[in-house]
């Protein structure tokens, strides 16, 4: 009898140890298979993404000018007298600027335009108005121009005081630039969402097998005699 109940009682402990396996290998599948969308997802979210940043540049027609090279904007910016710039390193002369790498270029390459331009001044070391000639040193900002409107030529026709029109040029260079580098962020977001996603794809293909491999068990062939 109390063969009976041990036997009984194994048979319990065993059916509810199968129970509990099962259960585990298939919430290892459902994981495994849940990473698996989630890679695909991201995948295909990181090629569009990025393909709409190529199409986005691609509409703005930009090209890179003659100059574009490092070897020529280095001399540029020498003979500008412009000294501790970051000058750009990749070349985009003549190519067309339709993905994110070439944007960031042409950007580098627009900020030295601009120093040139500016005489190697940034947007908030130059005055806010045309000074008038004769202005006073302590009235002139560093860049040039002022900030003090009585020193700042009057248009005649408006009376206002008259806006710097290097300051403009480069209010007007860091907002292409800014969408340009957007473009870039936006560009490496999307290899970033590539990447992620081939990992989570790999590493549901992992759960699954590693689930099946520990888990899994086969039931036992009935032998006859």
């Amino acid at each position: 009898m109390s063969t009976i109940t041990a036997d009984q009682a194994t048979h319990a402990v065993r059916t509810r140890s199968d129970l509990f396996r099962k259960l585990l290998e298939f919430g290892g599948f459902a994981a495994g298979a849940i990473l698996v969308a989630f890679g695909v997802v991201a995948i295909v979210m990181g090629f569009s993404g990025r393909a709409t940043v190529a199409d986005s540049l691609k509409l703005e027609k930009i090209t890179g000018t003659p100059d574009m090279t490092p070897a020529l904007i280095a001399k540029e910016a020498k003979d500008a007298g412009l000294t501790n710039v970051d000058l750009p390193t990749v070349a985009v002369a003549g190519e067309a600027i339709n993905s994110g790498p070439r944007a960031r270029a042409f950007a580098s390459y627009m900020r030295i335009h601009a120093l040139e331009a500016t005489g190697g001044y940034t947007y908030a070391q130059m005055g806010r108005f045309t000074a008038k000639p004769g202005t006073p040193k302590a009235q002139l900002a560093v860049g040039g121009g002022t900030d003090n409107p009585q020193y700042a030529l009057t248009d005649a026709a408006t009376k206002q005081p008259v806006a710097n029109g290097i300051r403009n040029l480069w209010v007007t260079e860091t907002a292409l630039t800014t969408a340009l580098n957007t473009s870039y962020m936006a560009d490496r977001l999307g290899l970033f969402g590539i990447v992620v996603g081939i990992a989570l794809f790999l590493s549901g293909i992992g759960f699954i097998v590693l689930a099946f491999a520990a888990l899994h068990r086969t039931k036992p062939v009935a032998q006859f005699s």
